[in-house]
């Protein structure tokens, strides 16, 4: 059980980093106004998902991955804190838009699982 929630958690990282090249106007979008350089910080994020997914996958870089993710969960929280409080996103509905803020306290455990 424990290499399947490995294997997923990779997985929903790669994917996701991937995402932020495949549509990166998402990510643009959520990105809170007081950031500088909206897209290098959304390419660099892409990237660290990808590394960091994959990095879980070894036994040698897996702690330092997990670490890692905690990191970026933490750092792009801002982003999801902008889009649960701006009107410009009223078109999501409010509850999904607040679900996100504690959803990354279970992504953060998630990845401490593996530190």
């Amino acid at each position: 059980m424990n290499h399947i929630s490995l294997y997923a958690q990779s997985l929903v990282y790669i994917v996701a980093g991937l995402n932020h090249f495949l549509n990166p106007r998402t990510y643009l979008a959520i990105m809170p106004p007081y950031i500088p350089a909206h897209q290098f910080m959304v390419t660099i994020s892409g990237i660290a998902e990808i590394i960091l997914g994959i990095g879980l996958l070894f036994r040698a870089t897996q702690s330092v991955s997990a670490w890692g993710l905690i990191f970026l969960l933490i750092a792009i929280f801002p982003a999801n804190v902008y889009m649960a409080t701006s009107a410009k996103f009223i078109k999501f509905p409010a509850w999904l838009r607040w679900l996100r803020l504690p959803l990354q306290a279970v992504l953060i455990w998630w990845a401490y699982r593996y530190t």
